[in-house]
């Protein structure tokens, strides 16, 4: 029997095994990257800072899928130079100071990082049109206890309603506030977010756009409007934005409007860690008290009963615990 080929045939030579490459555990160093910071995120593409200039990059396959959020500071390689068609790659991110956590649900355990790297989270409602939602805010507050990030209540359209209403609500936390109406002054709001990187978050239509254009005027952010109807906003902002604030004092992070804030990934001992004074009265509580209200022989419920907790604000703490499994829509 003779060979079907002959050795003039390509199809006589074998063809290249797989994983004929020698492997080694050497790995790139990228001695030559430079520093940038996420502005913002697109579809896989992402626009950076990087010497103050806009960089368009991609991420490098071995950071993995969503690994890169708005905030992160990372390390690039490639053409950095920002020219119309350059790209550039992520190949590091640098540890994060604090994470902004989501789930789409309370009953999702998949956890979805919002931003990262910001020390405020500015709560923004309006006062009327659309209504406040005390729960939405109290999850909101919960987030940003969870991510030991300081929280700020922004309080939006004080010429349609009085915020003192609101404010009474909230005043035994401690969380600090600050008022704003339709064309007014923002210097106490400017104040707030001096030297910080904020970020803002809030149902669609309390004024978070306006706000922003506000401070940064050159931020251009699209603004909608209340339907008359069901009380909502139109959600104007797609994707998280960093911007700058003039004359370098701080960083601003515009966040799309939200609905929900699942808090699946909260847990009760990291919420109370944000109270010190609250804290320490748990210290003889029960193994496993969550600090709840129909919890037995809660150390709360002792320090009320002593006179050494302050009723009005253990009461405030336990609606935020609360709020993890209450829907806030």
């Amino acid at each position: 029997m003779t060979n079907r080929y002959s050795v003039e045939d390509q199809e006589h030579y074998e063809r290249p095994r797989r994983r004929t490459r020698p492997r080694t555990k050497d790995r790139p160093t990228y001695d030559d990257a430079v520093e940038g910071v996420v502005v913002t995120v697109d579809r896989g593409r992402y626009t950076l800072l990087v010497d103050g200039r806009k960089v368009m990059a991609m991420q490098a396959r071995a950071l993995g899928r969503k690994s890169v959020v708005v905030g992160d500071r990372v390390r690039v390689v490639g053409d950095v130079s920002g020219d119309d068609g350059a790209l550039s790659r992520i190949v590091e991110v640098t540890e994060r100071l604090t994470t902004l956590r989501r789930t789409a649900d309370d009953d999702d355990p998949v956890e979805r990082i919002i931003v990262a790297n910001a020390e405020q989270l500015v709560v923004v409602t309006a006062l009327a049109d659309p209504e406040p939602q005390p729960r939405l805010i109290d999850r909101a507050l919960v987030a940003a206890y969870d991510a030991g990030m300081q929280p700020l209540l922004c309080l939006t359209k004080a010429d349609l309603a009085d915020p003192e209403t609101l404010l009474r609500t909230y005043r035994s936390l401690g969380v600090p506030w600050v008022v704003t109406s339709r064309g007014g002054d923002l210097t106490a709001v400017r104040e707030r977010l001096r030297d910080r990187t904020s970020v803002l978050v809030g149902s669609s239509g309390v004024g978070k756009s306006t706000l922003v254009n506000a401070l940064v005027p050159e931020a251009h952010r699209d603004v909608g409007i209340v339907n008359a109807v069901t009380g909502r906003g139109r959600h104007t902002s797609t994707s998280a934005y960093m911007l700058p604030l003039p004359d370098d004092e701080g960083w601003i992070i515009d966040t799309p409007g939200i609905r929900s804030f699942g808090l699946a990934h909260v847990r009760p001992e990291n919420l109370i860690e944000a109270f010190p004074d609250l804290d320490e009265m748990t210290e003889d509580c029960p193994r496993g008290c969550t600090h709840g209200e129909d919890e037995p022989e809660c150390g709360l419920d002792v320090a009320v009963t002593e006179g050494l907790a302050d009723p009005e604000r253990v009461e405030s703490f336990r609606r935020l615990l609360a709020a993890r499994s209450v829907p806030d829509y």
